[in-house]
């Protein structure tokens, strides 16, 4: 008699890889680091900051994953049309020469939606040690944090869910009053 014990492992095993793999989103946007450096004692952001210059190239129908920065990233597109999509609505389409700054942890995704190649040139200043990049978990998509204090007017609060949620416009506009400051403290 065969023993049926080898086979369910086998189909139990196959069936978690293939949800795995179902799971899991592959993309093909290339950086290239151009340069990094620390700035031991930058009196703009009072302290020690970590600069990164790269590029980053999105081929045609790609989006990015959910992600923000710890720290600031300024960003200049090279060529193509870039489509930035904040993670509380909007998109703002962006042509070469043009830029767009990335501050306070903001939830975002870049997407080309055009046939050609995107390029952009991207300065992120963080605190040493941290990433330029955090993904967001499962690649969900996230509003927050608040820009500033309009953002909680209006029932706005209710919308935020990065890093945090709120109970009341009160405490919305209390986060905003307290954000981080310094590269450290994010």
């Amino acid at each position: 008699m065969i023993s049926k014990k080898p086979r369910w492992k086998t189909v139990i095993i196959g069936f978690s890889l293939a949800v795995v793999l179902l799971g899991v989103t592959v993309y093909s946007a290339t950086t290239n680091i151009l340069i990094e450096g620390t700035i031991p004692d930058s009196k703009v952001f009072d302290g020690a900051v970590k600069v990164t210059v790269r590029s980053l190239t999105i081929k045609p129908g790609e989006e990015l994953p959910w992600h923000y920065h710890p720290g600031h990233a300024f960003n200049v597109v090279k060529s193509g049309t870039l489509t930035v999509e904040d993670g509380c609505g909007g998109e703002k389409k962006l042509t070469p020469g043009q830029g767009f700054e990335e501050m306070n942890g903001r939830v975002h995704r870049g997407k080309n939606v055009d046939a050609t190649e995107v390029v952009v040139y991207d300065t992120f200043i963080t605190a040493p040690g941290k990433p330029t990049t955090v993904n967001i978990a499962a690649n969900e998509g996230r509003c927050g944090p608040p820009k500033d204090v309009d953002e909680c007017k209006n029932d706005g609060w209710r919308r935020f869910n990065h890093p945090r949620s709120f109970i009341n416009q009160g405490r919305c506009v209390d986060f905003v009053g307290h954000m981080p400051r310094t590269l450290s403290q994010f």
